[in-house]
Order: structure tokens, then sequence, then C-alpha cells
């Protein structure tokens, strides 16, 4: 039976959209199925590759390979996948491209996926979030030391006109297309990028077939509908209110093809309305110490710096700030006996895959033996006070410390420490509510995404990041730790990505 959408999935990264629409329908017939998906960076291809795979073998199968489950548990090497089933790799392979768009042969790729999709779906389905920093301000700035540099012709300026050729060619029902938002405010000589890429989306077909009328997402008392929008500001999509536990804000343009946009005029699904939080989604995970980085790295060791670090700012807050004081006093003497000694752990959190909750049910996968990818970093000693500091602020006065509220003794050597270029450089996430952005930033340090537990005291780990990005716990990121966390930063979270398909495939049907 074809697949009632044949998708393409361009600028890909580790997957995140296309996983959102190729999850629907678990109870019957997948209405969306992934034709072909690009991706230029190598670890985030490999991911995308297996998670095409795992997809396939499952629709074959029933379950996953227990080779997966095995590997996912660390428990053995990465087995060949063709050899568990040549035919399911074939697949796989040929559905998700290493290929920089822009090419000749990234071109070539998506054409021959088009002219496979039109025979085997219903119809298609364009997704992806073509890069458009060659509009802005922001990217002719940094090209500025470029001799001869054009902004016209800057390759992400033709990745974005790559988009629209796509488009062109593949005329799909309707396109998701997903950027940052500052993509509202961007300008290029006195005009704003986002005119200049509504202009170059609503032309496609005037005056020579079907043109595509742009819609945005609007949510209303736990309904999502498609919209006509009366300003820029109404693509803005908050992740929040989709029941994903992170305030992931994003420009989210819809464009339905004329001859079916008719049908869209009622569609409305109801959305997750529950309001998600970091705990939710972490809190229940293994608890765990960071490392020491440039230093002897043991339990002992980390248990007496943060012991020290939370005696000092007790002594330092017992008469400002009583409440805090007093929380540091606590951390200081529990941290003597009852703090984490583990760095890494893969134990299943107690009644995992259990839970009726629509979130953890979503997460949580029962046929896993083991938490994946759950390993901390090292920390400077340094920093580890600044992370106590404010993951004890957090959780007392329930608001992330600015630089300011930081005690001198905790300063860093930076000039421009009180200027506010580093007002928010320490961030943790607050247990009790939806967790700041996850960008790429956090492959760099963890600065801004410290854990809300002080005991703790450390940044997330590239499953913890996951979860709020609602990666399900079987998502394996392949490539390096830095390249994981870049990976789960850029991408857009599954489980509003299912919302969304699950609003576009009413809309059409």
């Amino acid at each position: 039976m074809p697949a009632a959408f044949g998708v393409v999935d361009l600028f890909a990264g580790p997957g995140g959209l296309g996983e959102g629409f190729s999850s629907l329908g678990k109870d019957g017939p997948a209405p969306f199925r992934i034709g072909v998906s690009i991706e230029k960076e190598t670890s985030a291809h490999g991911t995308l590759t297996l998670r095409a795979f795992l997809r396939e073998y499952r629709a074959r199968h029933g379950a996953l390979p227990g080779e997966f489950i095995e590997f996912h548990a660390g428990l053995i090497p990465e087995p060949d996948w063709s050899a568990i089933d040549k035919e399911a790799w074939r697949l796989a392979v040929g559905e998700a491209c290493a290929l920089e768009l822009g090419t000749d042969a990234a071109a070539s790729a998506v054409d021959s996926a088009i002219a496979r999709l039109r025979k085997s779906s219903d119809d298609t389905i364009l997704i992806g979030g073509p890069p458009c920093q060659a509009y802005s301000l922001v990217g002719r700035a940094r090209a500025r030391g470029k001799v001869g540099y054009v902004p016209e012709d800057d390759e992400r300026h033709y990745l974005f006109r790559e988009y629209i050729r796509v488009l062109d060619r593949l005329r799909p029902a309707a396109f998701v297309m997903e950027n940052v938002k500052g993509m509202l405010s961007s300008t290029v000589e006195s005009r704003l990028v986002f005119e200049m890429v509504m202009e170059d989306l609503s032309s496609l077909g005037t005056g020579r077939g079907h043109h595509y009328e742009l819609r945005a997402i609007r949510v209303e008392d736990g309904k999502a509908s498609l919209t006509e929008a009366t300003e820029p500001a109404d693509f803005i999509v908050r992740a929040e209110n989709f029941g994903v536990p992170q305030r992931r804000h994003r420009v989210i343009i819809v464009g339905i093809r004329s001859d079916v946009a008719a049908k869209t005029a009622d569609a409305v699904v109801s959305v997750s309305q529950k309001s998600r939080t970091v705990n939710d989604a972490i809190g229940m995970l293994p608890a765990l110490r960071s490392g020491i980085s440039r230093g002897l790295d043991y339990a002992a060791a980390w248990r007496t710096e943060v012991a020290n670090a939370a005696g000092q700012l007790a002594s330092i807050y017992q008469g400002d700030d009583r409440p805090l004081g007093e929380a540091f006093s606590t951390i200081s003497k529990r941290m003597k006996d009852s703090s984490p000694t583990l760095r890494a752990s893969s134990c299943l959190p107690e009644d995992y895959g259990a839970s009726t909750d629509e979130l953890l049910r979503w997460l949580e996968r029962p046929d896993l033996r083991a938490i994946a990818q759950h390993e901390t970093r090292g920390h400077m000693t340094s920093d580890l006070g600044r992370y106590l500091f404010a993951s004890v602020f957090g959780s007392v006065h329930r608001y992330s410390p600015k630089a300011a509220d930081f005690p001198v003794a905790l300063t860093p050597d930076h000039r421009n420490w009180d200027s506010g270029v580093f007002n928010d450089r320490f961030r943790v996430q607050l247990a009790g509510q939806a967790g700041t952005t996850v960008t790429s930033h956090i492959a760099k340090d963890g600065h801004y995404f410290i854990h809300p537990e002080p005991m703790q005291c450390r940044s997330l780990t590239v499953r913890e990041a996951a979860r709020l990005q609602t990666f399900p716990d079987d998502y394996l990121f392949l490539g390096n730790r830095t390249q994981q966390y870049v990976q789960v930063g850029n991408a857009v979270p599954p489980f509003l990505a299912q919302q969304i398909a699950n609003l576009i495939y009413t809309a059409l049907t």
C-alpha cells in the first residue's frame, strides 16, 4: 500500500523533524514516509541513517533488532547493520544521503527521490530548515573581512534558493519551513529578511499553476489550527504550548498548495496541553557527579571541592540571605556522605516504561535495557562553585542568577563580567519550569545548561539535553560527545514535530 505522503527532508540534521512526521500513525499505516533526507555533516548523517534503518526494520519485524538493544546498552560494539537486515539497510542508505545541498550530486539525488516519490505516494511533503543567514545583517557583518564578498553570492543564500528549487520541482501538497526567530528582525539594505523569504515562497507557481498559501500555526485552548498571519510574529511557534519541556521559540512557516488549501480552513487538532518542566523530563534519571578537568578526577576529590565551595558560600550568606545560606550549609553537610559518585549510569529508572503520562510514554521505550549517553563531562574546579551557586540560587529563588547576583569570591577573571555581556554566563535549568532553549552551544561548555539539582553540581548530559528536546530514549546519536551535543541542539523537538504533522495531515485529508 503506497504511503499517503512521501516526505523530502532537507537540512535534516539528526532527524528531529522527520522523526515527528514518520512517527505519526503508530496504531495503523504511517501517513508520512520519509523518501529522502539530506544532511552533509558526517556524524548527523550517521545518526540519520541508523534511525532510518531502525524505522524500516521495525516496520518489517514489529520490534527493534536485538543487536541494537545490546549496542544501545553498551554491551557490544556497533554491529554491521547490513548483516542484520540487508534490505532494510539498503533502503536506509538510499533514504539518508550525505550530501551538501547546492551541489550537482545533491540536486541529482533529490530529483531522483522526487521521481520515486511521485510513483509510490499519493502526494508529497517538503520539510526542513534552510539557512537564511546570508540575508541577515549579522551574516553580512561576519563576511566584511572577505575580499570581494557579495551577499547575493553567499552559499547560504544559495542554499535557501536550493530549498526553493526543490519546492518548485516537487510541488508538494504542503511544506514546513523552520528557522530561528531572529530572521524576523534581520534586515538587508533596510529590507526585512522575512519579507524577502515570504515573497520567494509565495511567488512560486504564480501565473503558471498552483501557488502556495502561507499559514501560521495557532494554538488556543489546547487546539492547533492553520491560520492566515496578520504580522510576522504570528509565525513564531512556542514549543512549550505543545507540551515540550523547553521554551523553544522558532519561526515555522507552513505552505499549502492552492488546489488543496480549501480543506485546511476547518482543520483543528488537540495538542499536548500540560505544561512540562525540566524535572518532568529528566528528574527520574540516575544522579551523577561531574568530572574534574585539569585535576585528579575521582569521587572523593570532587566531593571535597563541592563541599568546600558550599561551606564558603554558607559563610558568605549567613546574614544577607539566610535561606540561601541555610541551603548551602545543608549541601555542605549532605555532600560528605550522600553525594553521587558515578559519572555515567545506564540504569533504567524505577518503573521505566510503565507510566501513563503522555510525555514519558513518548520518551521511554520499554524494550530498552539501559539509558544511553547519560555521561557527564569534566568541569574546572573554579566552575564547580559557580555551578553550585547557580543551582542553589535557582532552587531557593526560582530564577537563574545574573552576573550581579554572584558573590565576588566566584567572579570569573573577565574584564567585562559586570558589563552585561556575561549576564547569563552561568544559567541553571529550573526544575519546576520548562527549560531554556537547548542550542548547539551546549557542545562548547555547560555554563548555560546547569543541572537543577545542587548535589549533582554539573551540566546536562547528552541524554538529558535530548530529553528536553523530546528525543525518545532509543534515539542514539552517533559521533563523539561534542558532535552529539551539536546534533541535539540543532534539532526540532520530535514531540512538537509529530503534533505539527498531525495538524497538516488533518488539514490535507
